[in-house]
């Protein structure tokens, strides 16, 4: 049987291409011309490659059709030579074509793609960009120079394409990638080349790893070499995870420099948070916006939940609050007693008050969705997950109850004096009472799995994480307990006061209390890890604390704000200090987030008006 006859891809007319070879079509035998004018010839078949459509498995179907004939100098030599060697190299100073020297990176000569290919490239890029995984910079030996992205669940998927830069190798051949769908046929040159290069970039971006931000930042400064490895963008994913950052929204719609150089969005995210870190410790403290409202009343609890804040009070009411404009959006009216628990999510609000009800409404419209009836006394506390609402009362009972119906699901009786605080996850609800225990129980069987008896005075305040339950008592000890089987795992010792509050994450705990001390607590070991004393410590008792990123937030009847450091329980300095502090100005409550601070101020003899004060320390990234 006779050989088909061979195609010369350098001398073939479009009509020739498309009737000859397999797969190629009128569409793509004209982008080869094309191409091939252009280029003023192909100088291998791998040239194919870098044309819309042509991949690795179509070139390799054709190959024994195709030939390539070509006047041009031969690159065979060099490219041999630079496949056969496994220690290929970089130098800054790169011969070119011509024999002269070009100083590593430079912006693409003769490499422009048309608007067309791009637009192309870039729809193929937005098609498969959720499914790619993170972006590596990989080295093969051609034309231009495009990043390359790591394979994706076990097939060949890049996340992005720039064709503007490009660095010559020693040899005088340009160093680019792989462009979308683009595979190495067999036997291709450029194969022993991409394993070196791809060894060389693995151990330099392993030895960047073990740099400090602030080093990177200096390589990154170098040249623009350097600049694109520190810009990896997995080396900075992993700077994230060491600084506890979660990934940006924006991850996939990375911006473009001037130079058309990618910027790491997870980079991006690292300074940002930086940012944002040093303006809460040392950037200038602007002028809060105050809400006011709730007259002379004492403002009891306080939310804080996206851009909106609510607060109740014992005037009976709630108010919603807008926290980018300061504006009260609704003010919630219905109870007849004062309102001494709350819980948001969303547009939902659950309330419960001295007027033994809990209330269920909606913040956007302000209407009382539902009136829930059933408690024999005030509703101290309650918890919200999910469609469900936990609630303790001053009857010594909890129930739960479904938000979207109004029903009562479950009554939990066991406590013989009020209920204090309550923590529920969906599974089991964890109680703390005057009656000095604290309870777990199956919601769903309504029986009391364990009681954990070791508080010598009231329970005020519980953490529960699905494996500890924290609970801080007036007898000044704090305790950790096993929620599995109930035993005692560690007394923490140290406070001399109630323990009024307590915020858990991980193994760190944070309380505060009324001896106007904070500590900082490892619940694995029991160690006190950090008092927060000192000359500038708290003046009163501690009334409310949280701990955000690196930070502990503090609140106290001396009427501060205090910002301490949560790593060495450092004084920072105050955020808030209110110019009736010591002489009946208080902070009663305060809520934060990653860049703002809502607190609740007042005073119970007239020195200070009942208001919110909204504090930002977010950055503006343009």
């Amino acid at each position: 049987m006779e050989s088909p006859e061979k195609v010369d891809v350098n001398r073939a007319s479009a009509e020739e291409l498309e009737t000859a070879l397999f797969g190629i079509g009128r569409k793509r035998a004209r982008a080869i011309v094309r191409r091939r004018e252009e280029l003023k010839g192909f100088s291998s078949l791998d040239d194919l490659l870098h044309i819309k459509g042509i991949t690795g498995h179509l070139l390799e179907r054709n190959c024994e059709l195709l030939l390539c004939h070509t006047s041009k100098p031969s690159t065979d030599t060099s490219t041999q030579g630079l496949s056969s060697s496994s220690n290929s190299s970089f130098s800054d100073g790169a011969l070119d074509e011509e024999g002269g020297v070009h100083d590593g990176w430079e912006e693409g000569e003769n490499e422009e793609m048309d608007e067309r290919e791009q637009e192309d490239l870039s729809d193929t890029v937005e098609g498969i960009e959720d499914d790619c995984g993170e972006s590596y910079y990989y080295f093969v030996a051609d034309k231009e120079w495009i990043d390359l992205v790591q394979e994706a669940q076990g097939r060949h998927l890049v996340q992005r394409v720039k064709p503007k830069m490009k660095r010559k190798s020693e040899n005088g051949l340009d160093v680019r990638a792989l462009s979308p769908g683009k595979k190495l046929c067999k036997g291709s040159e450029y194969s022993s080349f991409t394993v070196s290069a791809i060894s060389v970039l693995q151990l330099a971006l392993y030895v960047l790893s073990f740099l400090e931000p602030r080093d990177l930042l200096r390589a990154a400064q170098t040249c623009r070499y350097w600049r694109i490895l520190a810009e990896d963008n997995l080396l900075w994913r992993e700077k994230c995870r060491e600084e506890v950052i979660e990934e940006p929204l924006y991850l996939r719609r990375r911006r473009m420099l001037s130079t058309g150089f990618m910027y790491s969005p997870w980079k991006s995210a690292f300074m940002r948070q930086h940012k944002i870190d040093t303006n809460w410790r040392s950037g200038e403290i602007k002028p809060p916006k105050v809400l006011k409202g709730h007259d002379d009343h004492v403002i009891t609890c306080l939310q804080f939940s996206g851009n909106r804040i609510l607060s109740g009070s014992d005037d009976n009411t709630l108010k919603v609050w807008s926290a980018i404009t300061g504006e009260c959006v609704q003010t919630l009216v219905g109870h007849t007693g004062g309102v001494w628990s709350s819980q948001m999510r969303g547009n939902i609000v659950i309330s419960g008050s001295t007027d033994r009800t809990l209330k269920v409404w909606n913040a956007e419209t302000g209407e009382c969705i539902h009136t829930l009836y059933g408690h024999a006394s005030t509703v101290r506390c309650m918890h919200l997950h999910g469609n469900k609402v936990v609630s303790g009362s001053r009857d010594a009972t909890l129930r739960v109850w479904d938000i979207d119906t109004g029903r009562c699901l479950h009554t939990l009786l066991g406590h013989v004096a009020a209920v204090r605080c309550v923590q529920y996850d969906g599974k089991r609800v964890v109680s703390g009472a005057y009656d000095y225990t604290v309870k777990v129980w199956d919601p769903e069987t309504e029986a009391c799995v364990h009681t954990l008896q070791g508080h010598t005075n009231r329970v005020y305040s519980l953490q529960y994480d699905g494996v500890h339950i924290v609970s801080g008592s007036l007898d000044t000890s704090i305790r950790v307990w096993d929620a599995e089987n109930g035993n005692c795992l560690h007394t923490l010792m140290g406070h001399q006061s109630l323990t009024s509050g307590m915020e858990l994450k991980d193994n760190i705990l944070v309380s505060g209390n009324a001896d106007s001390t904070v500590k900082i607590w490892d619940i694995k070991t029991g160690q006190c890890l950090q008092t927060l004393q000192g000359p500038n410590k708290h003046q009163s008792a501690v009334t409310c604390l949280q701990f955000i990123q690196k930070f502990v937030v503090t609140s106290s009847d001396d009427g501060t704000v205090k910002l301490w450091d949560l790593k060495t329980g450092e004084f920072i300095r105050n955020l808030v200090a209110l110019e009736s502090g010591g002489s009946g100005g208080v902070v009663w409550r305060l809520r934060a987030s990653k860049t703002k601070l809502i607190c609740a101020v007042g005073s119970r003899n007239g020195t200070e008006e009942t208001k919110l004060l909204v504090l930002d320390f977010d950055v503006d990234m343009k």
